[in-house]
């Protein structure tokens, strides 16, 4: 391959022009890209659906608790009469 000799400073000055030029060029667009918002903006509507879910979610969790505590309630209740008749329904030992 035979390359002229005028070729090797015409490319040398390309080359210097094109980094010259898109060195500042990917410079700016990187500032632009890291400018961007990196979490997405919410709507103030959604937002405040939110809110009003997890204030309903919390008043589920509560109620639920009760409805539990209620539940423990009778079931030990239930137990201890059924170990009350239990205990009055065997006969005396004779001593």
């Amino acid at each position: 391959m035979n390359i002229p000799g005028e070729l090797i400073p015409i490319v040398l000055f390309i080359s210097i022009a094109a980094t010259a030029i898109g060195v500042p060029l990917a410079k700016a667009y990187a500032k632009r890209i890291e400018k961007l918002p990196r979490e997405p903006q919410i709507p103030a509507d959604v937002t405040a659906r939110l809110d009003r879910m997890e204030h309903a979610i919390d008043a589920i969790a509560i109620e639920i608790e009760r409805i539990s505590e209620g539940q423990r309630f009778t079931t030990k209740l239930l137990s201890e009469r059924a170990d009350k008749a239990a205990v009055s329904h065997l006969p005396e030992r004779a001593s």
